[in-house]
């Protein structure tokens, strides 16, 4: 088996520089490992067991040798391509990725908070089906079982490959390589292609305006000198509100 792993394929949104006209200055920013991107790739290795195969896939300037200090043998780095706010282009040079790798049996990416559209993307590009919000995977003779989180129940779904599974963490990585595994990981192969290699452009018809915070009403500030008072009070803001 053949499994894929995307990682760091946007820039950190706690790097951008917000201007006062809504403007957003991605110029210092870099590509960031998410806490989702730990949790695909101890998927992946779950999914591999002894016999299956690991490979990085990454765009710009990320860490090139995260994937292989955690288990990847390669890593595929699209060097001249960077994150766009049009998941579907991100999407589509990532595709063009898992094609260049050949073979895959299922690719695994961080569902991300910072942008849910580029794993979806990505499975529509490929023509693949696609689960997101995924915590664990196992096979089941020749599919692949997955268990998610469906709103309060657990659901646990089987697909045929090839297929994208969008991985969400429950927690931040809890045992991260050490500084020996990752130079050691530098070692591994690591294959540098273009978007030109990949025959993909990053062309995009969408434009980013802006940036705003929306609107909320001014928050009730509730004196507790008094719990009586303030207890009266707290009542009476969560009925004006609706919630009691």
């Amino acid at each position: 088996m053949k499994i894929v792993v995307v990682f760091k394929w946007l820039k950190n949104p706690e790097d951008a520089r917000v201007g006062a006209d809504g403007s957003i200055d991605w110029r210092g920013a870099r590509m960031a490992v998410s806490d989702d991107d730990p949790a695909a790739i101890q998927v992946a290795g779950e999914l591999a067991g002894t016999g299956g195969e690991i490979v990085g896939l990454t765009i710009g300037d990320g860490d090139a040798a995260w994937a292989a200090a955690r288990g990847a043998s390669s890593t595929v780095i699209v060097t001249d391509a960077q994150s766009n706010p049009d998941a579907a282009v991100t999407g589509a040079v990532l595709a063009a990725g898992v094609r260049r790798i050949g073979d895959a049996d299922v690719v695994l990416i961080g569902d991300s908070a910072w942008d849910y559209g580029v794993s979806v993307a990505l499975a529509g590009q490929l023509g693949w089906t696609a689960l997101a919000g995924v915590s664990s995977a196992t096979m089941n003779g020749e599919r692949l079982r997955a268990t998610r989180k469906f709103g309060d129940a657990i659901q646990v779904i089987e697909v045929a490959r090839p297929a994208v599974l969008g991985v969400t963490a429950s927690r931040a990585e809890k045992d991260p390589p050490s500084m020996k595994v990752v130079l050691a990981a530098r070692k591994k192969p690591q294959i540098k292609v273009t978007l030109a290699d990949l025959g993909v452009t990053q062309s995009s018809t969408l434009i980013s305006r802006g940036t705003k915070l929306p609107d909320t009403p001014a928050a009730k500030i509730i004196d507790g000198s008094n719990p009586t008072s303030a207890a009266t009070q707290l009542v009476t803001a969560l009925g004006t509100e609706g919630v009691l």
